[in-house]
């Protein structure tokens, strides 16, 4: 602690606006005073608190107490932004910009930010260019994690501790009550002690060091809309979007929205399921239940459900009598990958397995009970609907979630989280190239990240090419379009057009599903530059050895 503010002053803002989940933010302000009541260094700290928070009153309430450190506890909706109330109690959100633009101005006084709400590490990171230690939560966290972390941070403080101790003590009180959630909060500070605004993004760090796939971009309205879609009792959301796009990060996110709502939740990945398992619809339901069941560490009864009945029948009675019987919340299961069953060698397994999905989904609207308890999500690539039965598949029903490429702003956030101080003019030189394909937007950012030495020109000169960082991503489509002539000679022409051209819906979906084209109405045209030139100099040098 330095001793510029000898006694110290912590502000407690909180808002539940009356549309939101109730939270208990009284108990948490009470057990945050009594804590620091019964600290060594009580007599450092005074507490004020500010409770059903309007935006406005953030300015005046920082303005009346001068806090050096200014406590957020409600909800959080990512880059949304933090929720307030407005004149009449509804919610007011306050994105990462506006309250960056507004501690800046309070830098001298602010030592610490601690954003107690559900996806706060957004607006932390954009507060944290000007405030030297801020702490926010990566993904969704329950009201007892909040309330442990919030006692054990300033029962560190209050024994005369720094911040970053007292950060990793909140952690501990979490996994010390018992819950798994002791990762979610994340302190991000600035790499010198002082608070100079002047410091540039890239001197930010983070309390962990996180790999490629934890820096997760919001694309809104999505994330918002998935919460909403599994909290509906028989839920069936479809997220479908090109391969590289993001879907199974997105499940990863909608998860840990889950396990905040403490659902029961069960993943299967149908690529990593062996070939063999598929070879038989029975043998291939009978895994998909043991599965099920060993995830939710319930005992396999299948034998007691399987004699006598067909297979579609034993799994749906499984289900519905033991293991949906057998929970107390909402079991959420995601089937990831579920395109591997379009594969014409699995094609009488699909039209059984694709026909049980869109059953159950049809009980829990009209018979309810177990089956209200199930809410389920599929993930694919495309749906190859000129050969599925629409009235026998799940491709039609439910909400449909589609992930679209990275917006400037959104690239711009990733450049920021990546610690690259990236202008305007950088944002579009990348685009031009690459477009917003979330895949290649993050591969180019870790690496200029990772070799300080790489300048993006550079990066872009060898970007179509096998020097290039994308050489092993552009090779393997390339083998993978090899094994089918047709599909060369019509990439050949997609290519080489100047503009968006029609191709046959049998091609549509195969280039769709790998991403490698975009629509343009009733048209289509290489997905980006990099995917042009490549497969163009490809299909000249094909030309040239034959």
């Amino acid at each position: 602690m330095n001793d510029l503010h000898p006694v110290k002053t912590i502000l407690i803002l909180s808002a539940n606006p009356k549309v939101t989940t109730p939270l208990r933010l009284s108990e948490e302000i009470r057990d945050i005073k009594e804590g620091l009541r019964r600290a060594k260094k009580r007599e450092q700290f005074v507490i004020e608190s500010y409770e059903a928070v309007r935006y406005r009153d953030i300015r005046r309430a920082i303005l009346d107490f001068e806090p050096q450190i200014l406590h957020f506890s409600g909800h959080g909706a990512g880059e949304e932004g933090l929720v307030f109330e407005d004149e009449t109690g509804q919610e007011k959100l306050v994105d990462g910009a506006a309250l960056a633009e507004l501690f800046e101005l309070f830098s001298d006084q602010l030592e610490c930010v601690v954003l107690n709400a559900c996806y706060s590490e957004v607006q932390g990171t954009a507060i944290a260019k000007s405030i030297p230690y801020v702490v926010g939560m990566k993904k969704a966290i329950g009201d007892k994690a909040a309330i442990e972390f919030a006692v054990g941070f300033y029962d560190g403080l209050g024994a005369g501790r720094d911040y970053v101790f007292a950060h990793k003590l909140g952690c501990s009180a979490i996994k010390m009550a018992g819950i798994k959630e002791n990762l979610t909060p994340v302190l991000i500070q600035l790499k010198s002690s002082s608070s100079s605004v002047n410091l540039q993004p890239n001197q930010l760090i983070s309390s962990e060091q996180v790999e490629t796939e934890n820096y997760y971009i919001n694309r809104p309205p999505i994330e918002k809309k998935s919460f909403q879609e599994i909290q509906q009792p028989g839920a069936l959301l479809r997220i479908k979007a090109p391969q590289k796009m993001g879907k199974s990060l997105l499940l990863k996110k909608i998860f840990e929205y889950a396990e905040s709502k403490n659902y029961s939740r069960v993943r299967i990945d149908l690529q990593l399921l062996e070939s063999s398992i598929l070879s038989d619809s029975s043998q291939f339901l009978r895994w998909f239940c043991q599965r099920v069941s060993k995830r939710l560490k319930l005992e396999d009864c299948l034998e007691d459900y399987w004699g006598g009945m067909t297979p579609n029948t034993a799994c749906t009675d499984y289900f519905e009598e033991y293991i949906l019987e057998s929970l107390e919340t909402p079991l959420l299961l995601g089937i990831d990958n579920i395109d591997r069953l379009f594969s014409p060698k699995f094609q009488l397994i699909a039209t059984d397995f694709f026909g049980l999905l869109r059953s159950w989904w049809s009980l829990a609207q009209t018979i309810g009970g177990n089956w209200t308890k199930l809410r389920l999500i599929v993930i694919y690539s495309t749906e190859d609907l000129p050969k599925l039965n629409i009235y026998q598949s799940p491709f039609n029903i439910g909400t449909e979630i589609k992930l679209p490429d990275f917006k400037d702003k959104q690239v711009q956030e990733l450049a920021f989280r990546y610690g690259l101080n990236w202008s305007n003019r950088q944002i579009q030189q990348l685009k031009e190239q690459i477009n917003g394909h979330p895949y290649l937007v993050h591969e180019a950012m870790k690496n200029l990240k990772m070799n300080p030495e790489l300048t993006l020109n550079h990066l872009l000169d060898k970007a179509a090419t096998d020097e290039g960082i994308y050489a092993h991503h552009l090779q393997h489509h390339w083998l993978t379009l090899e094994q089918e002539p047709l599909l060369v000679g019509q990439l050949k022409t997609i290519v080489e057009a100047s503009e968006p051209i029609a191709i046959s819906p049998t091609y549509l979906y195969k280039f769709d599903s790998m991403g490698l084209i975009t629509k343009v109405k009733n048209k289509v045209q290489p997905r980006c530059q990099v995917y042009r030139q490549y497969f163009r100099e490809r299909l000249q040098s094909l030309k040239n050895d034959s």
